[in-house]
């Protein structure tokens, strides 16, 4: 038993040796850095099915014509409803994001005369 329990804490060790060597967790940047282009690019899909859903319910609202027109309604309410709370989330983080975390620091190109350096 101790065998089987010591040789499962080596195995669970091996990787903490293996970052250690290097230096660097050059692994676990790359694994946030992909995910967060991944959630970001699925935020941008999820807007866009929002949209979609949107869009799709106007042409319910329309081609019902004065009959069928509360099942279109719901469904642009729906969808206004979710771009609103998405697009409200997004700002809200990217706000606080630029507040706290100083957001993205660009270089500014200051304008020069052709003479100065």
């Amino acid at each position: 038993m101790k065998k089987i329990a010591l040789t499962t804490v080596a195995l669970f060790a091996v990787p903490f040796v293996a970052f250690a060597a290097g230096g660097e967790l050059t692994g676990i940047n790359t694994l946030v850095t992909s995910s967060g282009t991944i959630i970001a690019n699925l935020i941008k899909v999820l807007i866009g099915l929002a949209l979609v859903v949107f869009f799709w319910g106007l042409i319910k609202y329309i081609w019902g014509g004065g009959k069928d027109t509360a099942k279109g309604k719901s469904i642009m309410i729906a969808g206004i409803i979710a771009l609103f709370v998405m697009i409200s989330i997004y700002g809200i983080i990217s706000f606080a994001q630029n507040a706290l975390l100083g957001g993205e620091k660009t270089d500014i190109n200051i304008p020069k005369f052709p003479g100065d350096k």
